[in-house]
């Protein structure tokens, strides 16, 4: 009944947000166009996107600009929710929030590494980033050398993962991305139980535990087969999170001898018992659907719970991802139904 109570009203509008979704017929549709500019023009007829393109001329948007336009669609969205939230549905949405951080600060670290100016564009909720933010984003962004993007970092809950990093001889981006990652999946597993309890922290385990753990069977594959690393390697890219893999069954796949032994040991893992398509071969794109499934059936089957707005937000930024890729078959000319199966692999 609390939930009920609490989160009726949210409920309903996030219902109405996700009835502006586009379906597979929308995304044929952009697939048929014959340019870019067509796209967007046709973009601007959905309640989700009108806004953002609306008072633009899209013959003169850059790819660049097009896809930050796109994304700004979801803070946008990320706005709309948290002003409909209670203090309690904050909490989550707060710590959801960091996941925005992270995205800002790879793209500051990207600049970086490249020696490229940074383009950030947050005008859809810069007041709210403003407000709920400790990143100094002008300093990250003037940033020169790396002691000097870690020194912007201070009074941030990022500096200590980043400090640590300077101690490193020569920390290549992947190093600096890892880590940051580590650190995000780490505070999210941990605060969850903080937070919540009841139905709310049982669907909230297990979005984040199969998450995370498909996350981890994806980085030992690729990083025995493609990358030969020691197992020691491997073992510092694992999010520490055990949900339905046990420690035992890690050990055993980073120490596997061989990629055939790896793939049985992987076949024989929950998820292959409990997902038909899963298998090695396939580990991205089947994650990528088991996670709609998992959201959208707890969503569905508790409506009333915190699991509601993780769910809307997974599914708006694979929506703009899946848009990024349609538009891009656009611009090659890619065969709409090949351009389809692109998109449904998304």
């Amino acid at each position: 009944m609390n939930g009920l109570l609490s989160y009726s009203g949210l409920t309903t509008k996030i219902r109405a947000m996700e009835s502006h979704f586009l379906n597979d017929a929308d995304f044929r549709n952009i697939t048929e166009l014959e340019s870019v500019p067509e796209a967007v023009n046709y973009l601007k007829k959905f309640h989700s996107y009108e806004p953002v393109f609306d008072s633009v001329d899209e013959n003169k948007l850059h790819r660049a600009s097009i896809e930050r336009m796109l994304r700004q669609s979801i803070y946008r969205d990320f706005t709309k929710i948290y002003q409909f939230s209670n203090i309690s549905q904050r909490k989550f949405l707060d710590l959801y929030f960091k996941r925005y951080e992270v995205i800002i600060i790879k793209r500051c670290l990207n600049s970086l590494f490249d020696q490229r100016d940074l383009l950030i564009d947050l005008s859809a909720f810069e007041n709210f980033f403003r407000k709920h933010s400790s990143l100094d984003i002008t300093a990250m962004a003037a940033a020169s050398t790396l002691p000097e993007f870690v020194d912007a970092m201070k009074g941030t809950d990022y500096y200590g993962t980043f400090s640590k990093l300077l101690e490193m001889e020569h920390p290549t981006l992947f190093d600096y991305e890892m880590a940051l990652d580590l650190y995000y999946f780490r505070d999210i597993w941990r605060m969850k139980d903080k937070l919540y309890k009841g139905q709310d922290l049982k669907e909230l385990t297990k979005a984040y535990g199969s998450k995370f753990e498909m996350l981890n069977l994806q980085w030992i594959y690729r990083s025995k087969k493609y990358y030969h690393m020691s197992s020691a390697d491997i073992y510092a890219l694992l999010i520490p999170v055990k949900y339905r893999i046990t420690n035992q069954q890690i050990t055993a796949m980073v120490e596997a001898e061989s990629i055939s032994a790896l793939e049985s040991l992987i076949d024989q893992c929950y998820y292959a018992r409990q997902y038909k398509e899963f298998s090695p071969g396939n580990l991205e794109s089947v994650y990528a659907d088991i996670m709609r499934h998992i959201l959208s059936t707890a969503s569905r089957n508790n409506p009333y719970s915190v699991i509601t707005l993780y769910s809307y937000l997974h599914h708006k930024e694979h929506e703009v991802d899946r848009l990024i890729i349609a538009l891009e078959c656009v611009r090659y000319r890619i065969a709409p139904d090949k351009a389809m199966n692109y998109i449904r692999k998304t």
